[in-house]
C-alpha cells in the first residue's frame, strides 16, 4: 500500500493550497476563510517516482470547544494517527502563534517524522523572513520555506518529507505466502463478521445485531483447500449523508483502502432487503478499482426456499445493480453455515480470472469472431477496422486493440467487446480495460 503523508495546521494557513499544488490540480476547495476544509480529502501523488497518498485536513485547533472545530480537530488526529509522515504548515506572514505550537506539541508526541512548510515565505523582506523563520525553527523540527500559492520550495518540502519515509507495512508480514486477499464489504448489519467468523470457524471478529460494530479493517488468515486467504472484515459502509460521526468516517476510508489492497471483493447483502442505491456505489467503487467482484446474498435462511425463488433473487438482484450485472451471485446464510465455503471457491476463480493472461493467438480469433458477429459503427462516413489486439496487462486484465479510425469506436460498442471477451474467457466478476491504438500507415 502506498504511504500516507498528512497535511495538517491550524485554519487559514494555506493546507489546501498545498494539497492542490503537490496533486496538481484544483482537488480541494480553496477559500481565504478558516474552516473550508472539514473533512479530510484523499488524493494520490508522486514524487521523483515516489507515489503516495496525500491527506488535506481542516483547521488544527487541539483545544478547541465548539462542536465544528472540534470535529475537525478530531479529522486532523485521525489523519496523524493513520499517516507515516505529517506536513505542519505555517503562515511566515503571521508568524507562530499559540495555535501553532499547540500543534506542533501535538505532532512531536505522535512520534512521526515532521517536516514545517513556512508558507507566504515569497511575500516577506529579507530581514522579516530572517526573523519569522528563527521562530519557526524554534519549534524543534525541520522547516522548509514555501510559497504554496506560487510553487516556490515545493520540490524541496517534498524531498525533506519523503526522504526518512518508511515504506508502510505490508498487509500480510507473514513470510507465508498469500493466494488471494479477499475483502468483505457492505452495508452495516449484513453479516460481514459473521460471515467471517463462520469461515474461521471461531469469534475471531465481533460480531453483534448492533449496526457499525467493526469500526476499522480487521485480517485473519485462513487455510482452505491447499489455499491461503487473507480475509478483511470491514466497517459497513453507509450513504454519505449519513456518517455522521469522525470515527464513521475514518472507518469508510480505511474500507476503501482495504479494497484497493484486496484481490477480490465480497459485497455483502441482505436477502430480506432489495439492493439499495448505496450498494450500486460500492459495487461500482470496486470495479473501478479494478478488483474482482461476486454479490453475495446473506440471510438466505430468512427468505422461503420454494419453487424458484433463488433464480428470482439473483435476478432481482441482478436488475437492481445494473453497474454491476456481470459478477456471481452467491446466496448463503452465514449465520447457519450454509454454502459459506462457496465464497471462498468462488473467490480463488475470480483471482484466477483476475490475473490471468489470455494466450494471444486465441485472442485474437475472439476477436475475429465478435467482429464478424456484430461490425463496429462507422465513423464520419469511414470504416471501422479492428486489426490485431493483445493483452498488455493483468490484475485486471488490459487489452490493446489495434484499429483503424480508432477514435470511432463507440462507448456501446466497446461494452459489447468487453462482454464477449468477459463470456469467452471466464471474466465474470472481473472488470475489463480496453484500449484501443490508432494503427499507423506504413509509408513507402
Amino acid at each position: 500500500m502506498k504511504p500516507l503523508v498528512a497535511i495538517v495546521g491550524r485554519p487559514n494557513v494555506g493546507k489546501s493550497t498545498l494539497f492542490n499544488r503537490i496533486t496538481g490540480r484544483r482537488a480541494a476547495i480553496v477559500e481565504d476563510v478558516p474552516g473550508v476544509t472539514r473533512d479530510r480529502h484523499y488524493a494520490d501523488a508522486e514524487w521523483t517516482g515516489r507515489a503516495f497518498v496525500i491527506i488535506d485536513t481542516g483547521g488544527f485547533e487541539p483545544s478547541a470547544e465548539d462542536e465544528v472545530r472540534s470535529g475537525m480537530a478530531r479529522q486532523a488526529r485521525l489523519a496523524v494517527d493513520e499517516a507515516q509522515a505529517t506536513i505542519l504548515v505555517v503562515d511566515a506572514m503571521a508568524g507562530i502563534t499559540a495555535s501553532d505550537a499547540e500543534v506542533a506539541r501535538f505532532l512531536r508526541r505522535s512520534g512521526r517524522p515532521v517536516v514545517i512548510a513556512a508558507n507566504k515565505i515569497d511575500s516577506l523582506s529579507r530581514e522579516h523572513k530572517t526573523a519569522v523563520l528563527g521562530e519557526v525553527h524554534a519549534l524543534g523540527m525541520p522547516v522548509m520555506p514555501i510559497s504554496a500559492e506560487h510553487g516556490r520550495g515545493i520540490g524541496d518540502l517534498l524531498d525533506a518529507t519523503l526522504e526518512n519515509l518508511e515504506a508502510p507495512l505490508e498487509r500480510e508480514t507473514s513470510a507465508v505466502e498469500v493466494d488471494c486477499r479477499l475483502a468483505v464489504v457492505g452495508r452495516p448489519n449484513v453479516g460481514k463478521s459473521t460471515l467471517i467468523n463462520r469461515l474461521l470457524g471461531e469469534e475471531r471478529m465481533l460480531a453483534t445485531e448492533l449496526p457499525g460494530t467493526t469500526r476499522d479493517s480487521v485480517d485473519a488468515r485462513l487455510r482452505y483447500q491447499e489455499r491461503t486467504y487473507l480475509l478483511t472484515d470491514t466497517a459497513g459502509i453507509r450513504r454519505k449523508k449519513s456518517i455522521s460521526y469522525s470515527v464513521e468516517r475514518y472507518s469508510v476510508v480505511r474500507a476503501i483502502r482495504t479494497i484497493e489492497a484486496s484481490d477480490v471483493v465480497a459485497l455483502l447483502l441482505d436477502a430480506a432487503h432489495p439492493p439499495v442505491s448505496q450498494d450500486e456505489r460500492l459495487a461500482h467503487l470496486v470495479l473501478e478499482r479494478g478488483r474482482a467482484l461476486m454479490l453475495v446474498v446473506n440471510k438466505w435462511d430468512q427468505v422461503s426456499s420454494e419453487g424458484n425463488v433463488a433464480e428470482r433473487l439473483r435476478r432481482s438482484v441482478r436488475q437492481k445493480l445494473p453497474g454491476a450485472a456481470h459478477p456471481p451471485v452467491l446466496l448463503i446464510s452465514a449465520l447457519e453455515g450454509k454454502r459459506v465455503f462457496t465464497v471462498l471457491e468462488t473467490a480463488a476463480k475470480l483471482k484466477e480470472a483476475w490475473s490471468g493472461r489470455v494466450p494471444t493467438p486465441l485472442l485474437n480469433r475472439c476477436l475475429e469472431e465478435a467482429v464478424a458477429r456484430h461490425p463496429p459503427p462507422s465513423f464520419k462516413q469511414r470504416p471501422v477496422r479492428l486489426m490485431y489486439a493483445a493483452q498488455v496487462a493483468t490484475s485486471p486484465p488490459f487489452f490493446s486493440i489495434s484499429a483503424s479510425n480508432a477514435r470511432g469506436v463507440t462507448d456501446t460498442y466497446r461494452r459489447y467487446l468487453e462482454g464477449w471477451f468477459r463470456e469467452s474467457f471466464g471474466l465474470e466478476g472481473v472488470p475489463i480495460r480496453l484500449a484501443f491504438k490508432e494503427k499507423r500507415r506504413s509509408r513507402r
